[in-house]
């Protein structure tokens, strides 16, 4: 889909993000020259006024600000918080854990389950428009068991493999009227300092590991980001970098499991399963969320 036949402005919410997310690479890639607002805006084939309009009603801020957000300084100063991931640990995982405006609580396959690889289980899956594009997600009656991004059918398919892949032994039905009702819980979320009536069940499939690397992550509130080592730290296997990174890249929860809020030690943001320039979206998003807060 070209920006000429993208739908209307409003019209669609991941046909919106297809703007933004081109309109962010374009910043991140020619950051150097401060391009401004009317060379953005022809990027995406918008007035520099409709642009402002989209940008600022997706992000909350005006892309100048957004672009702030998206620094190596900006990111720095957010790893200089993340003293608070300890102490979100701190507080237990054995309840809900609060995620942007969600609640959410996680389920894991016993290691019997997993190695059968989802025998026995039904996913429901359908695609959905979200803030940051469209999305492949799949549920079960435990609980969410996969939540991917895509751009294009070509993407698409590759995620509908990927989850085949993932729960081997599952029956997959394609089911877009149940599973619309968990992404509308996900994404269309209430205003802040509320929850929704009854936390998001997650189902998780991996190594005990992995499990553990992936509770620590819920821990990260919105807007804030951590290293790879720290999240090591966290969970107490401080030589564990770089199996830390592994599990983290294994996430198959895509924004639920906030695997996009670690980033490098030196405040790059680094790359992304679905995309770095997505990844740079959620972390901008949050951030000025958070600064509106």
């Amino acid at each position: 889909m070209t920006p000429d036949t993208l739908p209307p402005l409003g019209a669609d919410p991941s046909a919106d993000y297809q703007r933004i997310e081109r309109a962010i690479e374009f910043l991140r890639t020619n950051f150097l020259t401060q391009p401004d607002l009317d060379e953005v805006a022809r990027q995406v084939h918008l007035s520099p006024f409709h642009f402002q309009r989209l940008f600022t009603r997706w992000a909350g801020v005006s892309p100048k600000r957004f672009l702030q957000f998206l620094t190596v300084e900006h990111a720095k100063t957010r790893l200089a918080e993340r003293d608070v991931l300890s102490a979100a640990l701190d507080s237990g995982l054995s309840g809900p854990s609060r995620l942007h405006d969600l609640f959410v609580s996680v389920e894991a396959l016993t290691p019997g389950e997993f190695k059968r690889g989802g025998a026995g289980l039904t996913i429901h899956h359908g695609t959905h428009p979200t803030p940051f594009g469209l999305c492949l997600l799949a549920t079960t009656k435990r609980g969410i068991c996969g939540l991917s991004f895509f751009n294009n059918i070509t993407d698409r398919d590759a995620a509908l493999r990927d989850l085949q892949a993932k729960w081997p032994t599952a029956t997959l039905i394609h089911d877009e009227a149940s599973t619309r009702l968990q992404a509308d819980a996900i994404f269309n979320q209430s205003p802040s300092g509320s929850s929704p009536k009854k936390p998001i069940q997650l189902l998780l499939a991996g190594t005990n590991f992995q499990i553990q690397v992936w509770r620590a992550l819920l821990s990260i509130p919105s807007g804030a980001v951590t290293t790879y080592e720290a999240l090591a730290q966290s969970i107490d296997q401080p030589k564990a970098a770089r199996a830390t990174g592994s599990a983290v890249g294994k996430n198959t929860l895509a924004y639920l499991i906030p695997c996009h809020r670690v980033i490098k030690k030196t405040g790059v943001f680094g790359e992304y399963r679905w995309g770095s320039t997505r990844k740079q979206a959620m972390l901008g998003w949050e951030s000025a969320r958070r600064e509106s807060s």
